[in-house]
């Protein structure tokens, strides 16, 4: 017996916690993917409990947004392990970049520096948000986002600037993950309604600082910068890579296993 998936719906507000919350989530999962298998005991914790504070702020914000569809007119107030486990890969509105397959030390750390940088920006502008919930839920992720920040950007410079075989797979890295950064400051109708109201910023808004500060770090670990090219992934819209499937598929398994499983 499977559990039937859920619907959200499309709700501009709705759709901003969730692009935001999926982030977290997905991010968080990929990195959950390294307990037992990092290359040193203390990365093998730091990566779990970095991996723990994603969750946290993804529950935090999937649980706003239920709580937001349910004031909008959505037929129920959907909790956090409905919307996480639930839905559709088609319902899932994060980045590209975070469903990626984890990869190897370099990749993990230098997409972790990526997401940390965007998410400090973030986490700062929305503590103003006219959601005095979200805004609380932001100065909270705030602190937790500047940690997981340096704690990447360490391992980002000790790569690039180690042996020739670690600033290698520290470039190949880069040459793999930056053609999917665009996806991060795309900017549509779901951000125009929530910059409008004043819920939060447009992603477009984050582009310039987040720039600056991954130029100066990547400068500092003595990596090339690749020329992007004119493709823009669409994870935010709902539709996602090859790899989302197969994740999804063991995140849901327990929950679409044993509907209403509870322990």
């Amino acid at each position: 017996m499977s559990t039937p998936s859920i619907q959200p719906g499309r709700d501009p507000a709705v759709q901003y916690l969730l692009r935001l919350g999926d982030f977290c989530l997905i991010h968080a999962q990929r990195l959950g993917e390294w307990c037992g298998h990092a290359p040193i005991l203390e990365e093998d914790i730091a990566l779990t409990n970095l991996a723990l504070d994603l969750i946290g702020q993804a529950r935090a914000l999937l649980t706003r947004a239920g709580q937001v569809g349910h004031a909008r007119g959505a037929p129920a107030a959907f909790d956090e392990d409905q919307l996480a486990f639930l839905r559709e890969e088609r319902d899932y509105l994060n980045p590209t970049l975070v469903e990626l397959p984890r990869g190897d030390f370099a990749f993990t750390v230098l997409r972790n520096a990526a997401v940390a940088t965007w998410m400090r920006l973030m986490w700062t502008r929305l503590q103003t948000s006219s959601d005095a919930e979200l805004a609380a839920i932001a100065a909270k992720a705030l602190k937790e986002s500047r940690y997981h920040e340096q704690h990447a950007a360490d391992w980002v410079v000790r790569l690039g600037d180690g042996t020739p075989e670690s600033h290698r797979r520290l470039q190949d890295a880069l040459d793999r993950l930056w053609r999917y950064t665009p996806e991060l400051f795309e900017a549509d109708a779901v951000d125009e309604a929530a910059a409008a109201c004043g819920l939060g910023p447009r992603w477009a808004d984050l582009r310039e600082d987040w720039h600056a500060a991954m130029q100066a770090l990547l400068d500092e670990a003595g990596v090339r910068v690749p020329t992007l090219g004119a493709y823009v992934t669409t994870g935010r819209r709902g539709v996602h890579s090859e790899h989302m499937g197969r994740l999804l598929a063991e995140m849901q398994h327990l929950q679409r296993a044993y509907p209403g499983g509870a322990w």
